[in-house]
C-alpha cells in the first residue's frame, strides 16, 4: 500500500526521477525529454502522496485511476511505476527496443498502465467514461488525467469537458501540464486556447492554478479535491518544459531531443548538485 511521503521526501524523489528519465532516454536514444521533465512533479505527488493504487492490488475495483493523456511523455510514467514496484526497473533498459513492451506511448501491456494513449485529445474522454462508471457502480475511486496544453485544441477534449460537467463528475480531476510549448512552437502561436481557466469554468468545472513544480502547492491542491461538489476539477499546473536541466528549460528543441554524452553528463551533474 501507499507509504505517504513528506514534502521533503517528494522533492528529493522528483530529482531522482529526473535523473532516471534522462538515463533511459539517453540509453534508448529516443524519447520526449522536455515534457517528461515538466510533468514529473505532478506524477510524483499523485503516485507517492495522493492516489490509492499499488502494484499488488491493481485489479481492485476500488483503486484510483490514472490516465496519461499526453502519452508521448511516457518516460515520466514508466520511472514512477517502476519506483512503485509495478515492474522491475531494469526492464526500462529495453526502452524503445524491438519487441519491448516499453514503447514510446503508454500500453496496457505494461503493468500499472490503465489505458493505451498517445493519440492526443483522447485521455480526457477515457477519464470521463471511467468516472461515469465509478458513479454508476457506486464506487469511491477517483480518476486523474494529465493533459498537455498542446493537445487542448483537439475537439474531443471539449466534448469530454461538457460531459464531465453534465454528469457532475466530482470524482474526476484533470491536471493541465501548462508548459506553453509543443512540437512546432509555443501553444499561443500554434493555436491559442487561453484563457483556459475561463473556458473550463464556463463548461462547468471548478478550477485552480498551481506552480506545477511546487510540491507543497500540488499536495494542497490534491488534498482539496473535489474543489466543488458535483463539479469536475481542473488543476492548471504552470510548468517549465525541460525543468531541472538549465540548458533544456523552455527550449523547443527538447520536445523530443535526446542528449549526447556530454549533455547527459552535464544534466546529471546539475541534478546531483540539487541532492547534495
Amino acid at each position: 500500500m501507499l507509504k505517504v511521503m513528506s514534502e521533503k521526501e517528494l522533492a528529493q524523489k522528483s530529482v531522482e526521477y529526473r535523473k532516471k528519465i534522462l538515463k533511459y532516454i539517453y540509453q534508448a536514444k529516443a524519447g520526449h525529454t522536455g515534457g517528461s521533465l515538466s510533468c514529473i512533479d505532478i506524477l510524483n505527488v499523485l503516485y507517492n502522496y495522493t492516489m490509492h493504487v499499488d502494484a499488488d492490488h491493481f485489479d481492485s475495483p476500488d483503486r484510483d485511476r490514472y490516465i496519461q493523456s499526453k502519452g508521448h511523455t511516457v518516460e515520466a510514467l514508466y520511472v514512477v511505476l517502476a519506483s512503485r514496484g509495478f515492474f522491475p526497473e531494469p526492464d526500462l533498459e529495453t526502452l524503445c527496443q524491438y519487441q519491448s513492451h516499453y514503447i514510446g506511448h503508454p500500453t496496457r501491456k505494461v503493468h500499472g498502465v490503465e489505458q493505451n494513449t498517445g493519440a492526443l485529445g483522447h485521455g480526457l474522454s477515457l477519464s470521463v467514461g471511467t468516472a461515469i462508471a465509478g458513479k454508476l457502480d457506486k464506487r469511491d475511486y477517483r480518476v486523474f488525467t494529465v493533459l498537455g496544453d498542446g493537445e487542448l485544441p483537439e475537439g474531443s477534449n471539449w466534448e469530454a469537458a461538457l460531459s464531465a460537467s453534465h454528469y457532475k463528475l466530482d470524482n474526476l480531476c484533470a491536471i493541465l501540464d501548462k508548459n506553453t510549448l509543443q512540437i512546432t512552437g509555443s501553444t499561443s502561436a500554434v493555436l491559442n486556447t487561453d484563457p483556459v481557466d475561463d473556458k473550463f469554468e464556463a463548461f462547468g468545472w471548478a478550477v485552480r492554478h498551481v506552480d506545477g513544480h511546487n510540491i507543497k502547492e500540488l499536495m494542497a491542491a490534491f488534498d482539496a479535491l473535489p474543489f466543488e461538489k458535483d463539479k469536475p476539477s481542473l488543476i492548471i499546473a504552470h510548468t517549465v518544459k525541460g525543468k531541472g536541466v538549465s540548458y533544456m528549460e523552455n527550449q523547443l528543441k527538447w520536445h523530443h531531443g535526446v542528449p549526447d554524452k556530454q549533455q547527459y553528463a552535464d544534466a546529471i551533474q546539475e541534478l546531483d548538485e540539487l541532492l547534495a
